[in-house]
């Protein structure tokens, strides 16, 4: 038995274009668009029609960067599989990209095998994965081949984090060699950990124990040294590169300077970056831990030149770098000492919102928040044209959006497992009614639909954003 709705009514937005257009989902994918009121579309018939009168229809948000159930300094992520990807689904997201963690001594295949088990039969969306490679030998870099062919097109290195996840130069350039090799994208933390621990020591040494000094000893001197010095490594390597949670409006500038000598290098930013500033991570009574990340928070002039990074494709993709901690038991570890406040904040719910509320305040178009939140991550990753837009062949993954509800962000209405919002009182304008996810509602005119494991994993191809 085939299953088909009709989308009647919505303005339809992509990347590419904005029309007015009733679209047919057949058996869980895009089957056709057509003007409304048009023979054609007239002539379809269907089990439902969803009403989208008034509101924008587009593709679900791809978030390619989230950190579920991770381990870090002696605890978890906060939110599971199965919380993680409701909350996403919730905020319009039906695709996360997360991280799977190879350990020192561990093959990048245990790694994998294990994060396959935490999120299985979990997910209410569909899912892929990322390799974080933490061990770089032989052994691993003919693993990097054969995870590439099988789907995992992507793999991650810390400049940052000595003793647990970092990766020296000669590291580093091994991986991207492989990677110039076998298509894979090497996803790149560039911050000088090395340096930034000698100055956590210091700062400790002189009782700056506060949460404010994790963001004056990661300094964005040491962000922009160590992205210069990764896009330099690739250059060698003759491999592509993409730096994550880029934070400092001087790793822009290095991001810009090696686009235009034509290198294929990429930029992601992340909302709190946009949006939080260092004015957070100086809250009082501790407060401020809530906000510490790394990168970490800038102070709030860097805004401007991240927004206008995202306005001329110097930075590509907004992701959310999702990785929750509750403030109680969790975020208290690092009283008294900044360094053990474990590095991560919720947003996997809020991205799109706020992304649509950037739209509203004039820094990007329509157009551009559906870009940088889901078809360019979805070229990045390999999974374009199935997911991030809306078109005959593509997943059914679509939200119907309501760009005039007004909302206040707050811990009491999120749904992600955690107990606070980075965004606690935040009012913004546009709201997620309906959310499709191969077709299956995951999202009813909000209320939650969907259940877990019915999202699935999806293997990937390579970068298809290559220049």
């Amino acid at each position: 038995m085939s299953s088909r709705k009709i989308i009647r009514g919505g303005l339809v937005i992509t990347a590419s274009d904005e029309i007015h257009a009733d679209v047919l989902i057949e058996d869980g994918r895009i089957a056709a668009l057509a003007a409304p009121g048009t023979p054609a579309a007239e002539a379809w018939t269907a089990e439902q029609v969803i009403d989208a009168t008034g509101k924008y229809v587009i593709p679900g948000g791809v978030d390619a960067h989230t950190h579920m159930e991770l381990p870090f300094g002696g605890t978890f992520a906060s939110d599971t599989f199965e919380t993680g990807t409701r909350a996403a689904a919730w905020g319009g997201t039906t695709t996360i990209v997360d991280f799977a963690v190879q350990s020192v001594g561990r093959t990048l295949r245990e790694g994998l095998d294990a994060w396959h088990a935490k999120a299985e039969g979990n997910c209410a969306i569909d899912y892929a994965f990322h390799m974080i490679v933490s061990d770089v030998n032989q052994d691993t870099l003919k693993e990097m081949d054969l995870l590439v062919e099988e789907g995992v097109t992507s793999f991650k290195q810390f400049m940052a984090y000595p003793g647990v996840f970092y990766s020296d130069d000669g590291q580093i350039l091994r991986a991207m060699q492989r990677s110039a090799e076998n298509g894979g994208l090497i996803m790149m933390h560039a911050e000088n950990g090395i340096a930034i621990d000698v100055l956590v020591e210091q700062a400790l040494a002189r009782g700056e124990t506060d949460p404010r000094y994790h963001g004056e000893v990661r300094k964005a001197l040491l962000e922009a040294e160590a992205t210069h010095r990764a896009i330099r490594l690739a250059q060698v390597a003759g491999a592509p590169l993409y730096v994550v949670h880029v934070s400092a409006m001087e790793a822009v500038a290095e991001l810009a300077k090696a686009r235009d000598e034509g290198l294929n290098v990429f930029g992601e930013t992340c909302p709190q970056y946009l949006f939080l500033s260092t004015d957070n991570l100086a809250e009082p009574d501790f407060e401020g831990a809530k906000y510490v990340c790394s990168t970490p928070l800038r102070p709030k002039e860097h805004q401007a030149k991240l927004w206008r990074g995202l306005r001329t494709n110097d930075l590509q993709v907004v992701s959310t770098d999702h990785c929750p901690f509750c403030f109680v038991g969790q975020k208290e570890l690092g009283r008294g000492d900044f360094s053990k406040i474990p590095n991560g904040l919720p947003g996997v719910e809020n991205r799109m919102d706020l992304l649509h509320q950037a739209v509203v305040d004039g820094h990007i178009s329509r157009r551009r928040w559906i870009e940088i939140a889901c078809a360019t991550p979805a070229r990045m990753f390999g999974m374009y044209p199935k997911k991030g837009t809306i078109a005959p062949g593509a997943d059914a993954d679509v939200v119907i959006y309501d760009p005039h509800a007004e909302q206040v962000l707050s811990a009491e209405t999120h749904h992600m497992n955690v107990d606070y919002s980075a965004y606690e009182g935040k009012r913004i304008t546009g709201r997620v009614e309906t959310v499709l996810s191969r077709g299956e509602p995951v999202i009813t005119e909000r209320e939650y639909t969907g259940h877990a494991g019915h999202g699935v994993y999806t293997p990937r191809s390579t970068c298809q954003y290559l220049i």
